[in-house]
């Protein structure tokens, strides 16, 4: 080990009172004296739960860590956080992943760890502890946990994209009750998150495209052996990192955010990665805007062929050569010299990887899809942006005009969407206020409204939809998030009526509600804000201090890094 000081001597090198109890009280786990003395302590922030099926494989994924770790002449130790699970959580698990990154922050400091592995895998679970780590500043990599296998129905492969499709098909009465019950037996059929592109897998891509991770991190399924080795692999890199003191700042550059967003335009990657990578830089001080997310992915077309854009899914982008061979085919376009985890260049990593497979990742010159990316929208019903997935959208919806059917709550929806009376055609523009932040609160995936049911049974697929929520990263269509202002805090989506002309142009990045400024300022006059009677605890602090979607929805304290410094010392 290098003579540099080690952060964890500042317990276990004391004498004295205070190192006889940091050791002694450490020693009680059956530690010998030798494994305190000039090594360096080594955290695996675990967030295993089984109420996180996910991440439902980690305890296992973690003893390889240790392996690694053991091999590489560190010491292990494994702690939880609060864990996110997306499927089971409620309201949201949105709402609470600035709690666990502040968890995941507070216990590295406190503690004496020298570099830590931040093992993650459900979509909220990765930029929460990668907020949490940057915070703290000292070496730290990501393990993911990998994607689960291909699910399958009735001889066809299928994953979670294909739940939307079947909720409309059942609400429609294309799909009976008792299919729907075979097609969920079939879905999940491993360890490991959503097999498609959902926000896990983007999640996942984006933490290596950042140079957080080692190379083919992203796309290994759960259950892969290799998913093991690389786990290894990581334990003992990180022991590496903390001889060279790598830390997130050194990694995580103006250039790495870049590189992130191209990937991500380049993958058909989840919405939800714009709210957590804004997030992420406005920890480690890095500007970066929403304006970014579309200036540096307009020029990358779609050249992996997954879903919820294409046909295939997370394992068959590993086995086609993984996000490696996706790097490699952007190269010319990304910024090559980012030192990433292992001490090596973007380059240097990336630049032999093959492709196996080219109906699943594409050449830039023919891709798979020209349209990719995430656009930011403006206009006067979104002052301060909003974001469209164009490759998930359909073509004759790109530019279209049509009347406003407002729902005020997502109970409101809940309770009029399958009425038959419901004034709606195809042509209509679905508006769903007061699912945002602050409105919510949480700002859940609702913002790809089920149809109602009358246009299902006349086989149409697809409206546009608004709203100041998210969408999940395994859905799909001609839907506009993450509306800023939202309505809650009186943005003007908040005065939206029916009837009102509502036009999208997504060549144009306009969102424009034909209502004049005069007409709006009345109506702002009868804007009452909606009381949700939070008066105590998290979902309080929440409000008050939750920043807009365009500033990474991270709360307004939690900008920028406090170091690994402890202020008082104790005993």
């Amino acid at each position: 080990m290098s003579k540099k000081k080690l952060r964890s001597d500042d317990w276990f090198g004391r004498s004295g009172k205070d190192g006889f109890i940091y050791r002694s009280w450490f020693k009680k786990q059956g530690i010998p004296q030798d494994e305190l003395q000039g090594k360096p302590i080594i955290g695996i922030c675990n967030t295993w739960s089984e109420l996180t099926p996910c991440n439902s494989h980690f305890r296992e994924l973690a003893e390889f860590v240790k392996r690694g770790i053991l091999e590489a002449g560190g010491f292990p130790v494994e702690f939880p956080v609060m864990s996110l699970g997306e499927s089971l959580m409620k309201p949201t698990t949105m709402l609470y992943r600035n709690q666990v990154s502040v968890d995941v922050e507070e216990s590295i400091r406190a503690n004496p760890l020298d570099g830590v592995v931040l093992l993650c895998g459900c979509d909220k679970t990765t930029p929460a502890l990668v907020m949490g780590a940057c915070s703290v500043n000292i070496p730290a990599i990501v393990l993911s946990g990998g994607a689960m296998l291909t699910g399958k129905y009735k001889g066809k492969s299928i994953s979670t994209s294909d739940l939307w499709l079947f909720s409309e098909a059942n609400r429609s009465g294309k799909m009976s009750d008792q299919e729907m019950l075979e097609a969920e037996s079939g879905m999940c059929r491993s360890d490991g998150h959503c097999a498609v592109m959902g926000t896990a897998s983007t999640m996942a891509c984006m933490v290596e495209a950042l140079g957080l991770t080692l190379p083919q991190n992203a796309a290994i399924p759960a259950p892969d052996s290799a998913r093991k080795v690389i786990a290894q692999l990581t334990g003992r890199e990180i022991v590496q990192m903390v001889k060279a003191d790598r830390k997130p700042s050194d990694i995580l550059t103006r250039a790495a955010f870049e590189n992130a967003i191209r990937v991500n335009a380049a993958i058909g990657g989840s919405t939800n990665f714009v709210i957590h990578l804004l997030a992420i830089a406005g920890r480690v001080g890095v500007e970066l805007n929403l304006q970014d997310m579309d200036t540096f992915s307009k020029d990358i077309p779609l050249i992996t062929n997954l879903q919820p854009s294409g046909k295939y899914f997370m394992e068959d982008l590993y086995y086609a050569g993984g996000l490696p061979a996706v790097i490699k085919e952007l190269l010319p376009t990304l910024n090559q010299d980012c030192i990433t985890a292992n001490g090596k260049t973007v380059n240097e990593n990336y630049k032999d990887s093959p492709c196996y497979d080219a109906d699943v990742i594409s050449k830039m010159e023919q891709p798979f899809n020209e349209v990719s990316g995430i656009v930011v929208l403006k206009g006067n019903l979104c002052e301060k942006g909003a974001v469209i997935k164009p490759s998930a959208a359909s073509k004759h919806l790109m530019h279209h005009t049509g009347k406003a059917v407002v729902f005020e709550t997502i109970d409101d929806y809940k309770e009029r969407i399958a009425d038959p009376n419901l004034e709606i055609d195809e042509n209509s523009v679905m508006v769903m206020k007061n699912v945002g932040l602050k409105g919510y609160p949480g700002m859940p995936e609702v913002g790809n409204m089920g149809l109602p049911p009358k246009l299902l049974e006349k086989g149409i697929t697809d409206m546009i939809r608004i709203s100041d929520g998210r969408m999940s990263g395994t859905g799909f269509g001609t839907v506009v998030l993450h509306v800023s202002p939202e309505a809650a805090i009186g943005g003007n989506l908040a005065l939206v009526q029916n009837g009102d002309l509502i036009t999208l142009n997504v060549a144009e990045r306009i969102l424009h509600l034909h209502v004049d400024d005069a007409t709006l300022a009345a109506r702002r006059k009868n804007f009452v804000p909606i009381d949700l009677g939070y008066t105590r605890g998290y979902t309080k602090q929440f409000l008050d201090h939750v920043l807009q979607p365009e500033e990474g929805a991270d709360f307004d304290y939690l900008k920028g890094s406090s170091g690994s410094d402890i202020q008082r010392d104790s005993h």
